[in-house]
């Protein structure tokens, strides 16, 4: 089942919407979905090797367009949503505590979940929550997914094809290795917040 939906992401990437695709999976990935576009990317990549630094762009602009989105949706429905449920449970300080240590070191934290696997979209979130300042978010947000989506395809670029027979022959562990870092993401949440 694998191989099967490997197969059809590969075929995927290879059609005239994986730039639509890809593009929509970026953007989507930074505010709300737990899939990261690089599902799509790294085949994309590996399928058309020329447009690497495309691929990358596409990436890096529309997932700093989605952290907006998350940005705005932790501006806004912070009060209709997360205020009340911190005042039932008398919790209304803890909040401003940590929103005061977050505007004030947030931009690292942001950078950190740009580039890494921990979950991004949560800090695209609690930055609007927190009212971390959209500039700093915003500059952040661009050098970390820059240089994530352009490293990604670089190396691709540069190793494809050995990269992909390695990505062929192990596929199952590069599978559990990925959803033990995406699950591993959400569970480091837990202790960081």
């Amino acid at each position: 089942m694998l191989r099967k939906l490997y197969d059809w992401t590969m075929s995927l990437a290879a059609t005239r919407h994986a730039e639509k695709a890809l593009a929509s999976v970026s953007f989507i990935e930074s505010s709300v979905f737990p899939i990261p576009p690089d599902v799509l990317l790294i085949p994309m990549v590996l399928s058309e090797r020329a447009k690497w630094l495309r691929y990358a762009l596409i990436c890096t602009v529309s997932s700093v367009l989605g952290a907006l989105l998350g940005y705005f949706i932790g501006a806004f429905l912070y009060e209709a949503v997360g205020q009340p449920i911190l005042a039932f449970y008398g919790k209304e300080d803890a909040f401003d505590q940590v929103a005061g240590w977050y505007n004030t070191w947030g931009g690292w934290g942001v950078l950190f979940a740009a580039v890494t696997p921990f979950p991004y979209k949560v800090l695209t979130i609690f930055s609007g929550a927190t009212g971390l300042n959209l500039v700093t978010f915003v500059v952040v947000s661009i050098i970390g997914r820059g240089l994530r989506f352009f490293l990604v395809s670089w190396l691709l670029y540069k190793f494809g094809p050995p990269i992909r027979v390695f990505i062929e022959k192990n596929l199952g562990l590069l599978f559990t290795l990925f959803m033990v870092l995406l699950v591993g993401g959400f569970v480091a949440i837990r202790y960081v917040f």
